[in-house]
């Protein structure tokens, strides 16, 4: 095959340039309506690889195919799979259980639901987006893209599953616009709260909304009297007939549905019964414990089995990187899988920040490889959340800069009353 005929063979594995523009340039809707949510579902994970060229390769193509390739390759390199790693197994093992289970039950008058709890960049709404799309794709294959329980002569979204952002300062009307404007409903201001929950109610059973997934959970703080109202709203969500999946930066430390507590042995958390309960004998802790709360934790690097398993998710980011001088091993041979640990602490989000900024850089001063010299140019911002506050030490105060002891001035004596006796001794 001579060179021309390699160069258009090449070119033909990645997209033109009026599709690569279309990719880049196309809006997003967010995902918390329902068109956003739909792209999300439809596009996701759909992002193609270019091939992988050395520089010979790249060098030989025509100055227009390095270009387009150049720019392909750069968007693929800032997009890195979403890959199953230990942690996201477990919380996308529980949703699925919860979401195939509740969408079963018959009879049961409140549904179970999850909360998955942890700190920043964790991957908790990446994790729990795939597992839900994943189970709405499966649900409307079984239904034949319909709603089994759809009213006759209407022409309702069928929406099997919502994804809503809490509020920033959450009340029960603004939580309940919410997840109406998911639908495109156009929610009156003067609306009561009793319209509007019945909105919700009759929303979420028209559209055939089997699980309803409340992001960033954590803005609510129970110190203020509207979020414990939103509490009490999303109680009552539970008996909707629809699986609640709420998730937020450290739940159990934001007194969310009471300060939950570690159980060792039963390895999950637990959550202690109200004061109400046992002044008034109240069995109000009914719909709370129907919530399983799951931790998504970050990667650690203690045991073999850790240490693999790090290893594995930089050997799936390194095959999907397309660098012209990067080589098998880039990221996981000899001290790259320490280097990268001790950088971002096994947190998945730090860790893709910092390797799609490194592939920038590569790219942008011709490097065309990750190395640790390269990434030691890249700054990124870590919180140790292991580090708690007592384990920091106070400086101690350095004696030269001891305040002096000030000395207090005497009272002035001179018109003080000595008294009759004082008076005879002087008169003596």
């Amino acid at each position: 095959m001579n060179q021309p005929a390699q160069d258009d063979d090449l070119r033909a594995r990645w997209p033109s340039r009026e599709r690569i523009a279309e990719l880049i340039l196309r809006p997003r809707p967010h995902r918390d309506t329902f068109e956003g949510w739909q792209d999300f579902r439809r596009t996701r994970g759909r992002l193609t690889l270019p091939p992988q060229l050395d520089f010979r390769q790249w060098q030989a193509l025509t100055p227009d195919a390095r270009f387009d390739y150049d720019i392909y390759r750069r968007l693929t390199n800032v997009n890195l799979p979403l890959q199953q790693t230990p942690m996201a197994a477990k919380v996308t093992r529980l949703i699925k259980r919860r979401l195939h289970g509740n969408t079963y039950k018959q009879d049961d008058p409140t549904l179970a639901g999850v909360m998955v709890s942890g700190f920043g960049h964790y991957g908790k709404t990446a994790s729990v987006s795939a597992v839900c799309a994943a189970f709405e794709d499966s649900w409307l294959q079984l239904h034949g893209f319909l709603n089994p329980a759809s009213v006759p002569g209407t022409i309702d979204l069928h929406a099997p599953v919502v994804f809503v952002s809490t509020p920033v300062t959450a009340t029960p009307k603004s939580t309940c616009a919410a997840i109406l404007r998911f639908f495109g409903a156009d929610v009156r201001s003067s609306a009561t709260l009793p319209n509007l929950v019945r909105l919700v109610a009759d929303s979420l059973r028209d559209h055939g909304v089997k699980a309803l997934v409340l992001d960033d959970i954590s803005r609510l703080r129970m110190h203020r009297a509207d979020d414990q109202d939103v509490l009490d709203l999303i109680r009552a969500f539970m008996s909707l007939n629809v699986t609640l999946i709420l998730t937020g930066v450290n739940i159990p430390g934001t007194g969310l549905l009471r300060e939950a507590r570690w159980n060792e042995r039963a390895r999950q958390w637990v959550m202690p019964p109200l004061e109400s309960t046992r002044v008034h004998g109240l069995e109000i802790t009914q719909t709370e414990h129907r919530f399983e709360l799951v931790e998504m934790d970050r990667f650690r690097y203690s045991t073999p089995e850790q240490i693999q398993a790090f290893v594995n998710h930089l050997h799936g980011i390194e095959v999907h990187l397309r660098l012209l001088k990067a080589k098998p091993g880039m990221l996981t041979s000899g001290t790259m899988p320490e280097y990268l640990m001790r950088r971002t602490g096994g947190v998945v989000g730090l860790l893709g920040r910092l390797l799609e900024d490194g592939c920038q850089e590569a790219m942008d001063s011709e490097h065309e490889v990750i190395d640790q010299r390269l990434l030691d140019e890249i700054v990124i911002r870590r919180e140790d959340p292991d580090l708690a506050p007592e384990e920091i030490a106070p400086q101690e105060p350095q004696a030269a800069q001891a305040r002096p002891t000030r000395r207090r001035r005497g009272r002035n004596t001179v018109f003080d009353d000595t008294g009759p006796q004082a008076a005879a001794g002087a008169a003596g």
